[in-house]
């Protein structure tokens, strides 16, 4: 059961405020990720407005659901959902990327409470996902590990071993969502839309995992209500589950969608302002966002 019942149109709204400050943080800071960010935001305003059992007060709650970013770079969109959930305030994501700043370029778990794992280097986010949800099993505890992956990172060979050992063990307490926005950093072979598939893209990514056992969902990773059902149902589920939630790296500013260049590229102030008015956010989230 979730504990926040949360409409989809509050959680479609909080989507749109991660976007804008995902966009906010990165152009005050000079640097960061933008692309798989903004393809990412739906997912994580459902699971931190609905679906995780967490206590943003008690960040170390014992029972909480865990939850790994094991696409690290994307990280602005997680502190982005923390921030706006009360896990700290808003005015920290001006600290983005700064020297000393608890909120580094990739998550840092020794840095920021509310974060259960540190992640950066592919496929390891998840592998330290499957060890939590058999630990979970292991001594009996009663929580869920959501694993947020990029579908370029499905290219590492720790996620597949991973995968087979949780089938091996039965983790019906393991959820692996694949943003499945079909762009990698520079790109997939080429640079058109019929060659913009990944080496599992489409039905073959899903695939993959069914092979390894799981039990899959395809979705249209931007639609809400699809989102927040696949997310929560698979609490029910008898084994491992997959979700390959289609998306488009880019989502919600027409400029930046479906273009790899914007995997790591900071808007400049009129950039910023048009991408803030297609998000029906034109004054921005983060107070004096622009520097």
């Amino acid at each position: 059961m979730s504990e926040l019942e949360v409409s989809i149109a509050d959680l479609e709204s909080a989507a749109a405020r991660i976007r804008a400050l995902v966009l906010e943080s990165v152009a005050y800071a000079g640097a960061g990720h933008v692309g798989g960010p903004l393809s990412a935001a739906d997912m994580l305003a459902a699971l931190y407005f609905r679906v995780l059992r967490i206590r943003p007060e008690e960040p170390l709650w014992p029972d909480r659901d865990r939850f790994i970013l094991s696409k690290g770079h994307s990280t602005i969109a997680l502190y982005a959902a923390m921030a706006l959930r009360g896990f700290f305030p808003i005015e920290e994501l001006k600290t983005f990327d700064a020297l000393d700043s608890r909120l580094q370029g990739h998550p840092d778990m020794t840095a920021l409470p509310g974060l259960d794992m540190s992640s950066g280097s592919l496929g390891l986010g998840f592998s330290a996902g499957m060890g939590m949800a058999l630990g979970a099993k292991t001594t009996g505890r009663d929580f869920t590990t959501f694993v947020l992956l990029g579908d370029g990172e499905c290219n590492e060979g720790i996620v597949w071993e991973a995968a087979h050992a949780a089938h091996r063990y039965r983790l019906d307490n393991l959820v692996a969502v694949v943003d499945h926005n079909k762009l990698q950093q520079y790109g997939w072979r080429g640079d058109t839309p019929e060659v913009r598939t990944s080496p599992y893209a489409g039905d073959d990514l899903a695939a993959r995992w069914a092979a390894f056992g799981w039990a899959v969902r395809e979705i249209d990773g931007h639609d809400m209500t699809a989102v927040v059902e696949a997310l929560e149902s698979a609490r029910a589920a008898d084994g491992p589950v997959a979700i390959v939630a289609h998306t488009v790296k880019g989502r919600g500013v027409s400029f930046m969608e479906g273009d790899y260049l914007w995997h790591a590229k900071v808007p400049n102030p009129d950039e910023l302002a048009a991408a803030l008015g297609e998000l029906g956010l034109p004054g921005g989230v983060l107070e004096g966002g622009v520097r």
